[in-house]
């Protein structure tokens, strides 16, 4: 008689999906840092910017990721519910390599320009758009509903460790050979692309609109968040709060010109909000979260932009690194629960729209918020843009606990609200 398992590691299937993700995690989160470091130093040598244009600069790479973000959303996600999941995110993720491959050979060749650079962004994102709902959408299928928590916070410990290695590695590398960095993640996306190919069959996905037209399902998907009043409330909380929030678009800014720490520097400053969220995602794969989950998620959100504007008015490089820490263990907090409360509150027939919904929501609020950052940096400077972001996601925690009280009264992860057929 073969015993359940108590954790999701004693399942084969989840360890090489786990080891998929954190090789992901290293090579996008690098190459993320990679270009945009290229693009603000292309900015300020090659075009001779000054700090708040070349800041701009930054802020529109932000846009150039999300316009496919935007526009192939509701298609990725579709297409994570009709197809196997596995392939979804295992081609996907093949089609980035082949990016990778096309910045280092480009670096290599020593083809310095703002839209080259622009260009290769706007196929990363366009290839990372259906990699996500896929991959968020494989590890309920392959854990017992009852370890789901459990998964989330080991997945968020493979993203973590990731951002972590990623950043730091790429930036060293980047400082002794330019092209180096990327010839390291073409070899990284190879191997999470076999990893999850390689996993056993899933089980059928298909729900009672399967043989519904593609824009009746890509509305339904749409509907079913927008009429679950729990679900919208998590899902707007992270896009609006991280939208104003989010300093990672002027670390190079920061790296470059304020704290004057180099590429280097750059690496350790995007890895440092990963240190902290590792460190708070493993205690809770070992501890997780069970009561009052709600109040800890906004909470969480709050002391997020508490540190991000503590960060804005930092000089010192080491209280810079742990402000961010102590930003990204206050985010994992309200990850791992929204994280939580989305997945098990959605059924498997339309999470992989809903999947794709929360990543844009995710996405647009990264993406968007840089383009938000460099806006306001023009105006501001990089220290006005961070401190005014970091009060305006205080504010938003505040307004959104008024607006959903749904979130306070959150005490568990038990299903929110009766489930619906997502197309009535």
């Amino acid at each position: 008689m073969v015993s359940e398992p108590t954790s999701p590691v004693q399942i084969p299937d989840f360890r090489r999906f786990w080891l998929s993700r954190l090789a992901a995690t290293i090579a996008t989160t690098g190459m993320v840092v990679i270009i945009g470091y290229q693009l603000y130093d292309v900015a300020r040598s090659d075009y001779a910017m000054s700090i708040p244009a070349a800041a701009f600069q930054l802020g529109l790479l932000g846009l150039a990721q999300f316009l496919p973000l935007m526009l192939l959303t509701p298609v990725s996600g579709l297409v994570a519910d009709r197809f196997d999941r596995r392939y979804v995110a295992g081609i996907a993720t093949a089609v980035d390599m082949t990016i990778a491959l096309g910045l280092a050979a480009s670096t290599w060749a020593g083809m310095r320009s703002l839209p080259l650079l622009f260009a290769f962004a706007a196929l990363h994102g366009t290839v990372r758009v259906f990699v996500h709902p896929a991959a968020s959408a494989i590890a309920p299928n392959i854990v017992p509903a009852r370890l789901i928590p459990r998964a989330i916070a080991l997945n968020s410990i493979a993203w973590q460790a990731g951002a972590v290695a990623g950043p730091a590695l790429f930036g060293f590398l980047y400082a002794s050979t330019e092209d180096l960095p990327y010839w390291t993640a073409s070899v990284l996306l190879a191997l999470s692309s076999i990893l999850v190919l390689s996993l056993g069959k899933l089980p059928e996905h298909q729900g009672g609109d399967a043989g519904a037209v593609p824009l009746r399902r890509i509305i339904g998907g749409f509907n079913f968040v927008w009429n679950e009043r729990f679900l919208l409330g998590c899902i707007t909380l992270d896009l609006f709060a991280v939208l104003l929030g989010g300093a990672t678009a002027l670390l190079p800014v920061f790296a470059r010109d304020i704290l004057e720490v180099g590429p280097e520097g750059l690496g350790q400053m995007r890895a440092a909000p990963a240190v902290g969220a590792a460190v708070v995602a493993l205690w809770m794969s070992w501890k997780p979260l069970e009561n009052n989950v709600g109040m800890k998620m906004l909470l969480g959100v709050a002391a997020y932009g508490a540190m991000t504007a503590a960060f804005g008015v930092s000089r010192s490089f080491v209280l810079s690194l742990a402000f961010l820490a102590l930003l990204g263990a206050a985010d994992m907090i309200s990850v791992f629960v929204r994280s939580s409360l989305v997945q098990l509150n959605t059924p498997d027939d339309v999470r992989g729209r809903v999947s794709a919904i929360s990543g844009l929501a995710i996405s647009a609020s990264n993406e968007l918020g840089e383009m938000q950052s460099g806006v306001a940096a023009a105006l501001l400077g990089a220290t006005g843009a961070v401190v005014f972001g970091g009060v305006g996601a205080i504010i938003v925690t505040v307004v959104w606990a008024w607006l959903f009280p749904e979130l306070l009264k959150a005490k568990t992860f038990e299903p929110q609200f009766r489930q619906r057929d997502p197309d009535r």
